[in-house]
């Protein structure tokens, strides 16, 4: 029996039975397409931290206050012996390799201007952050290198505040109201949008040493260090233990690279993605005992055409191929079908959910596929092998 003969045998037995095949195909096309819409999320979702991480650059650190094994993330304070204070940040900026730090507060404070008033987030920064930050300008100035323990009160809007307060005309020179406190502005931001949650439009920018008077707080939560492309990320980092730690007397502070904040971050969507890409997996599984169920009932029902093909010579193997053949066929279409559904799945939901991020990865698409061939074969198997040792005599008698 020739390898065409096979085909066309295994094709000509699934067209007999179209429902059952159908049905057969579709547990694992289900799988197929479960899997590729589930990675394609988590896939988007991984990319989309990733730029959000990667949009301010590569070249930055972080000093947080407190000492921990984690990323030490702003947004909480911790007791520590001692506060990062705006000194500390003054004496990073002076190490040879730094280019750049912005010492930061965040607070959240009543805003007042133009017979308008809301809240709003107020982020305590220096003059570094167009640097720092990759944050652009839309008109006017940022806030001033002044001295930083005495700056000038001066207040930088961000786009969709300055749209809300002032709509209709330029909010450059005028004053408005943070909290109990005045300032004038100077400035206004380019849209920035969201990073990780954080609205960088919906904010005012004031310096640094009035945000903590604002918000009466003693520590910095935050010194954002944006050293040169050429220097060693190690030995900057080691250089920053060392001259805080001095100034301290222990080390209770923690100093991140965007490097082991992207690994970690990596770490964490990998795993997420495997994760849900097993769970998808599971529908895979579930076809495959499907496909294991109607061959059986297969070869209970053709017990009569193995003794006429084994009764004309059809040796064991070839018997066996014939059924096996059928279940990789099924699986193979139920793979093909399970393609397009998810593939067009996925299309259809960016297209109806454009925040969402999708992307859809090569690398599980063909292990979905794979699997799926693979489940088929293993669930053809035990039914073919079944059919290949079956007596000729006996199974001529069946009819």
């Amino acid at each position: 029996m020739s390898f065409s003969d096979l085909i066309k045998f295994s094709f000509a037995a699934l067209y007999a039975m179209p429902l059952r095949s159908a049905l057969s195909a579709l547990g694992i096309a289900i799988g197929i397409a479960a899997v590729i819409l589930l990675t394609a999320i988590g896939e988007g979702l991984h990319r989309y931290m990733i730029s959000e991480f990667s949009q301010f650059g590569t070249n930055l650190l972080a000093v947080t206050p407190g000492k921990t094994n984690t990323l030490g993330f702003s947004g909480a304070l911790v007791n520590t012996v001692r506060p990062l204070t705006l000194e500390d940040a003054r004496a990073i900026k002076k190490l040879p390799q730094i280019t750049e730090v912005v010492p930061l507060v965040q607070g959240n404070a009543q805003l007042e201007a133009a017979n308008r008033q809301r809240r709003t987030v107020v982020y305590g920064v220096s003059a570094g952050v167009p640097e720092v930050w990759k944050f652009n300008l839309a008109s006017g100035h940022f806030l001033p290198a002044d001295e930083i323990t005495a700056p000038r009160a001066f207040v930088v809007l961000g786009s969709k505040i300055k749209q809300e307060i002032f709509p209709d005309s330029s909010a450059l020179g005028e004053i408005i109201r943070v909290g109990s406190y005045r300032f004038r502005v100077v400035g206004v931001m380019e849209s920035k949008g969201q990073m990780l949650g954080f609205d960088l439009d919906d904010a005012v920018y004031i310096p640094t040493s009035h945000a903590m008077t604002l918000f009466n707080q003693a520590s910095l939560m935050e010194i954002d260090v944006l050293y040169r492309h050429d220097a060693n990320v190690q030995a900057t980092r080691d250089s920053i233990v060392t001259l805080i730690k001095t100034r301290h007397g222990n080390e209770d502070f923690s100093v991140v690279t965007q490097e082991q904040m992207l690994e970690v971050l990596t770490s964490v969507l990998d795993i997420l993605t495997f994760a849900v890409a097993a769970l998808g997996s599971i529908s895979l599984l579930v076809g495959g005992v499907g496909i294991l169920t109607i061959m059986t009932i297969s070869v209970q029902e053709r017990t009569f055409e193995i003794g006429l093909l084994s009764a004309l010579g059809a040796r064991q193997y070839q018997i066996m191929w014939l059924f096996l053949a059928e279940a990789i066929m099924l699986a193979s279409m139920g793979g093909a079908a399970g393609l397009l559904l998810g593939w067009g799945s996925a299309m259809l939901i960016n297209s109806l959910f454009v925040d969402l991020p999708i992307h859809i990865s090569l690398t599980y698409v063909i292990l979905a596929e794979s699997l799926a061939l693979i489940i088929g074969m293993l669930s053809g198997v035990i039914p073919a092998r079944a059919a290949a040792v079956m007596s000729p005599l006996k199974a001529l008698r069946s009819e």
